[in-house]
């Protein structure tokens, strides 16, 4: 689990490409603290595993069904990635709760500047609009921000400069794609509420709650 706060923003070395997914060498700092081989870091908003690292750099495997469900296919040597590893518990929570399992590939509409902070248009699938509520939190490559808007295609955030700084957001540019994670609360209340739940008699009420530990 991630929280989406962004920790570095590293810079994708090289690719090795199989038939149907690829290997990222990625370079960075702060992330390789204390890092071994296994560990999760979110790559661009996915969950990836560390499979080697050195002193400047680590790699991870994506598969299939990664490249599938992401833009880490377009990635191009150079570019940077926003980078964060796996929450500790012990940690203040300062985003919201990211799995680093992506929803979709949105692409970025537009930028629009308001006093300090800048505007991000974002066209989104519609499985994913579904999810999406004004005010409600979403992870956009990795990062948490909150919804500020809706519109007919998808939804708008808007960014403040130090997360314009400290992620890779700003760097964009319209036509772009990034990976969408919904929140995880809002996906799970659209599974229990929807109409296949509803056949098998799952209904979202206090003996619900009970059964599943969340009320006494």
């Amino acid at each position: 689990m991630f929280t989406g706060i962004i920790e570095e923003t590293g810079k994708l070395e090289a690719v090795r490409w199989g038939s149907k997914s690829a290997s990222l060498k990625i370079s960075a700092h702060k992330v390789l603290a204390e890092l071994k081989p296994g560990d999760s870091i979110s790559t661009n908003g996915a969950c990836l595993t560390v499979t080697a690292f050195g002193n400047t750099a680590f790699e991870v495997d994506v598969m299939a069904e990664t490249m599938r469900s992401t833009n880490l296919g377009m990635l191009k040597p150079g570019e940077e990635i926003n980078l964060e590893r796996a929450m500790q518990l012990n940690d203040r929570l300062g985003g919201h709760m990211v799995s680093g399992h992506i929803d979709g590939v949105g692409k970025i509409i537009s930028f629009r500047k308001e006093d300090i902070a800048t505007w991000i248009d974002i066209q989104a699938p519609e499985q994913i609009n579904d999810y999406i509520i004004n005010k409600g939190s979403v992870a956009i490559d990795g990062v948490s921000l909150t919804v500020s808007g809706l519109h007919e295609t998808g939804f708008s955030v808007s960014i403040i400069p130090f997360t314009g700084y400290k992620t890779t957001l700003l760097s964009k540019k319209p036509g772009d794609t990034v990976n969408i994670e919904c929140d995880l609360v809002a996906k799970y209340i659209k599974k229990f509420i929807s109409p296949t739940a509803a056949k098998q008699n799952k209904k979202l009420d206090n003996n619900f709650l009970k059964e599943h530990g969340f009320l006494d």
